[in-house]
């Protein structure tokens, strides 16, 4: 099986463990298997666009970041 999510995972990853959630709770939040949710993680599975808007806005960081896009977590100011 290919990582084709590899970035997006180890942001995800980080996030989570930064807020000290558990795989557990966020394939509660996603609504899946935590197995599905750990395969988000490993970078093996490409979310949909609204998974990734809710996890950026759970998380509070641009998509952008979360895809590894962008270095910033947070929204530039105009």
């Amino acid at each position: 099986m290919e990582k084709i999510m590899e970035p997006f995972g180890l942001r995800l990853k980080e996030l989570r463990r930064h807020r000290n959630i558990t795989q557990v709770e966020m394939a509660e939040l996603l609504g899946c298997t935590d197995r599905h949710y750990q395969k988000i993680e490993y970078g093996y599975v490409n979310v949909p666009s609204l998974t990734l808007i809710k996890l950026a806005d759970f998380f509070g960081v641009t998509t952008d970041y979360l895809l590894g896009r962008s270095e910033s977590p947070a929204q530039e100011k105009e």
